[in-house]
């Protein structure tokens, strides 16, 4: 990575050009032209080997590619023609505008798929960590994030900001998930068993996370995205937090709000527990 630059950075530099760009011209902030913004990276930065080229492209198997041609004199952004949804494309984009900026000195070629674009890294060790945090800061600028959101906790909120962004809910999702202090987890799923789970922190440390990554884990019977009869709840149910966590209290209960991902193909669930609510094992069972 460019020793000057962290993805934080590097987004924040192309959001003040925007947010300048926008305020003389006074033309719409959001959603960002990532295609138009890729091609003129190169002079922002006073680099002499541009990307010239930014296409769809039959690339099975995978979101997006970067690569140079043999000089590395220029670059080619490509995205899979498959996707239909101009959100998934918008953050593929910027995620391979991610690896140009940031990557391009340490390789002449990236081939993502969607685990690399849809990273739920909680930290920036890898460069597909890194290519995601510079994605979604640039799509999806925090102060102005939180504003848009301003305590709202569940999919109406979501949905509105990935409109405004022009990203799907998943993205927008993820970046709530990673900066809020609410207890909420995401949980992606298919015919009965989750594809992926992503904890926001406060609710990781209170137990409330799922395995996803190393075990199959089936959809609880009694919950709201398990009962095929509710194709969407955007606000929420109250529901007992012990038929997602087993060891919760049987007072507590959580809000579970479910929509449809068509983007991906799944079924999208969003648990947002009480604030300081535990539902780890209790600590005599465990040392029993």
């Amino acid at each position: 990575m460019n020793d000057a630059l962290t993805a934080s950075k590097a987004a924040y530099k192309f959001t003040h050009v925007l947010d300048l760009f926008s305020q003389v011209h006074e033309t719409p902030r959001f959603p960002i032209d990532v295609a138009a913004l890729a091609m003129d990276a190169a002079n922002q930065f006073g680099w002499n080997d541009p990307i010239t080229q930014v296409e769809a492209a039959d690339i099975q198997r995978f979101e997006g590619a970067l690569f140079a041609n043999d000089e590395r004199s220029k670059w080619c952004l490509l995205y899979n023609s498959a996707m239909k949804s101009p959100g998934r494309i918008r953050f593929t984009q910027a995620h391979e505008l991610g690896h140009y900026v940031l990557h391009r000195s340490g390789q002449s070629a990236f081939n993502c798929s969607e685990d690399d674009v849809v990273n739920r890294d909680t930290d920036e060790a890898t460069i597909e960590a890194q290519a995601d945090v510079f994605a979604a800061t640039l799509l999806m600028p925090l102060n102005d994030f939180r504003r848009q959101m301003d305590g709202a906790a569940d999919f109406d909120g979501l949905g509105a900001c990935a409109d405004r962004y022009g990203v799907s809910l998943t993205a927008a999702a993820l970046r709530w998930l990673k900066d809020t202090d609410c207890q909420a987890v995401l949980v992606v799923h298919r015919d009965g068993y989750m594809r992926w789970a992503f904890s926001s922190k406060a609710a990781a440390k209170n137990g409330a996370f799922f395995r996803s990554r190393q075990q199959l884990i089936e959809i609880p019977e009694r919950s709201v995205a398990a009962d095929t009869s509710i194709s969407v709840h955007r606000t929420g149910v109250e529901v007992p937090a012990s038929v997602w966590f087993p060891h919760a209290r049987a007072d507590l209960s959580l809000r579970e709000m479910k929509v449809t991902a068509n983007e991906y193909d799944t079924v999208m669930s969003l648990l947002v527990l009480p604030r300081g609510a535990s539902v780890w094992k209790p600590r005599h069972d465990t040392e029993s």
